[in-house]
This record gives C-alpha cells, sequence and structure tokens, in this order.
C-alpha cells in the first residue's frame, strides 16, 4: 500500500463549474500518482505508476484534439 500522507492535493482549474463533480490528483510524490474523489477526501484513492498516469493524460490530450 502507497503512503499518500504527505500528499498534496489539486483540483482541474477546469472543473469549476461540474457541480461538485471532481476529482483530484496528487503528483507531488516519487514515482506515483494518487487520484481521489474531491467529494470524500477521507475516502479511497487510486495510485498509479508516474509512467502510467502520463500515458492516460497523454492519451485524454490526444482524443480531445481529434
Amino acid at each position: 500500500m502507497t503512503d499518500l500522507a504527505g500528499a498534496t492535493w489539486r483540483k482541474s482549474t477546469r472543473s469549476g463549474g461540474s457541480g461538485g463533480n471532481c476529482v483530484e490528483v496528487a503528483d507531488n510524490l516519487p514515482g506515483v500518482v494518487g487520484v481521489r474523489d474531491s467529494k470524500d477526501p477521507t475516502g479511497a484513492a487510486l495510485v498509479f505508476a508516474t509512467a502510467t498516469w502520463a500515458a492516460f493524460v497523454d492519451g485524454v490530450k490526444e482524443q480531445r484534439q481529434r
């Protein structure tokens, strides 16, 4: 299990008017990225390897450009 105690969580700047349906990302930890539901900050978080998260973000950006 990855310790997320030192995580610095942030929401996307594009999540402003979504009515609270947001995710938060912590990308300040070595080798991992945490993802959690902003409505439940004490709940479970998903943890991805940094390279896996980067590939996901790149894929999303690619899809948006189509």
